[in-house]
Formats: structure tokens, sequence, C-alpha cells
């Protein structure tokens, strides 16, 4: 099992939980069909492992989960795409939040966003807990230690799993702590699969405690060897890690409505757990080009969620 939750992430859970009642037919909307189109055409595009694990939703679920995902993909992309002297800080990305909310932005995502968040309650505190995690990556990024990476997987990772929550029926504010972990593990997962990537844009997510400990440094970094045993310890304790949170997080599947979208949860994480597993076939070395899960292996993967 993971460790508990850091004092910084307990003070921001919930403390009651209340199962969304949206109106029945709502993504049925004209007017929001176009707004739809492009929210499920950025997943498409930019989400495959989302994309494909939402086979199983419920179309209107569908729908809003795609909504939801464009929105994030929004928000990653001004802070990637944006030249630095340009970036938006989080008044202005808040600003557009309530444009967006109001009806008032031009954004093709807009409408559908605004449409889900009211008709699943979505609170705004979330979207500002992203936005804020996001803006973090502003400028050069270098942790200290666990509880500031554990805050910031929270910030971008765990929060969407809350938002999305409202969307797949979580039932028992129990089940919380559990959306919580399984966000933290895909964040976890994405920064061992990118750590090549992130060291060439000055972002180093690997706490710096954890990398001495390793008898690691940022030169390492800059002239990785794959082979090196250092790293390879390193790499499992990073794996091993990873897993113990996605193992808790789906203790919390069965507080998620039975109608597709506790298979979907499942199937993520198996799905997004497989990249685990490929960097462990390409003994860690996760320099030589991105390690992602193909779809035939995805396949299998879902073939086998079905009877676990």
């Amino acid at each position: 099992m993971p460790k508990p939750l850091g004092n910084d992430i307990t003070r921001k859970l919930p403390t009651d939980w209340d199962t969304p009642q949206p109106e029945a037919g709502w993504s049925r909307n004209p007017a929001l069909a176009e707004s739809l189109a492009a929210c499920k055409e950025a997943t498409r595009e930019h989400a495959t492992s989302f994309f494909f694990a939402s086979f199983p939703l419920p179309a209107e679920k569908k729908c809003a989960a795609y909504a939801i995902y464009a929105f994030c993909r929004w928000v990653d992309d001004v802070i990637d795409e944006t030249p630095p002297d340009q970036q938006p800080d989080l008044a202005t990305l808040q600003a557009e939040l309530d444009a967006m909310l109001a009806g008032q932005s031009a954004l093709p995502f807009a409408p559908a966003f605004a449409e889900v968040t009211h008709q699943y309650a979505v609170p705004t505190s979330f979207y500002v807990d992203l936005m804020e995690g996001c803006c973090w990556d502003r400028k050069p990024v270098e942790f200290v230690d666990w509880p500031e990476l554990e805050l910031y997987c929270y910030h971008v990772a765990s929060v969407v799993g809350l938002i999305m929550s409202r969307i797949f029926g979580l039932q028992e504010i129990e089940g919380v702590p559990r959306a919580i972990e399984m966000g933290i593990a895909m964040q976890l997962t994405n920064i061992l699969r990118d750590v090549a990537e992130d060291f060439a844009r000055n972002r180093i997510y690997l706490p710096r405690e954890e990398l001495t400990e390793f008898g690691l440094d940022r030169e390492f970094l800059a002239t990785p060897n794959a082979a090196d045993p250092r790293w390879q310890k390193f790499v499992r304790f990073q794996i091993e890690r990873a897993r113990d949170y996605y193992r808790s997080g789906e203790t919390g599947l069965r507080y998620l409505d039975g109608d597709g979208s506790r298979f979907c949860v499942k199937l993520m994480s198996r799905v997004y757990g497989g990249i685990l597993g490929a960097i462990e076939r390409k003994q860690g070395d996760v320099f030589a080009g991105r390690c992602y899960v193909p779809t035939r292996r995805k396949l299998c993967i879902a073939l086998k969620s079905v009877a676990s």
C-alpha cells in the first residue's frame, strides 16, 4: 500500500460528496453538437489511451468525459505551447474559465465544457487546482522531495480524477482518496516515461532527494546511461511505487456506477499501467524513445480486464 496522502493534499479533500443527477438527454441539444464534436476529436487525437478506454461508457458520459479532457488539454497546451514571455498566469486562466462557464468564450470546446460542469455539478475549485498545478510548469521545475512531487501529482492528475468521478457516478466519499491515488499513479507513469523529454524542457520532476539516495543527480540526467545499475534500481523503485498506487486506487472502483464507468476506469488503470511494463521490457531505457502500449496490447489488456 502507498503511504498516506500528505497533509497538503488531505486539507484539499472535499468534506462531503453528492452524486450528480444530470438531465437525461442533455447531450442531444443541437446547440452543443459542434462543440461536443470538437471535444471528441481532441480526445481521439491527443488521448489515445483514454479514448480507447472510454468505449464501455454510455454515450452521454462519453460526451461529458471528452469535454473535460478538452478543457484539460487546453490548460496544458496554453502553458506548453505559448512562448515563455506570453504564458498566462493563474489569474488570466481563471478569467478565461469564468468566461467559459458564463458562455462568453470563443474556444470550440467551451460550450460543451460549461454544460458538463453544470450537469455534473463540478466544483470550480477542482479546475482552479488543475490550473494552479499546470502553472508550476511556467518556470524551470526541480522538486526537492516526495511531498513536493505528490502535491504536484494531485494538482495536475488527481484533481482530474475527482472531476471524472463526478461523471462516473462516485457514490461514496470514501472513494475520493482512491481517485486521488489513481491520479498519482498515472502521473508517476507519465513522469517516468517522459524523463528525457521533460529534462530537455528544464523540468526535473524526479525528487532530488531520491535521485541522491540512489547515487544519481542532474548531471546523470544530462548524459544518461540506462544500463547504469544505479538507474536500474531507481527505476524499479519508482515502478513499484506507481504500481502500489494503481492497486490502491483500483480498490475504489466499487464506488463507481456499474454502467461501464467502473470498467472504463479499470481499463484506463490497466492500459496506462501497461506503460510501466513497457519500461521494464526496455530495461528502464526511457531515454531512447517513448515507451507506449500498442493497440494490439491494449486489446489484450481489455480482454483480460473483463475476467479480473
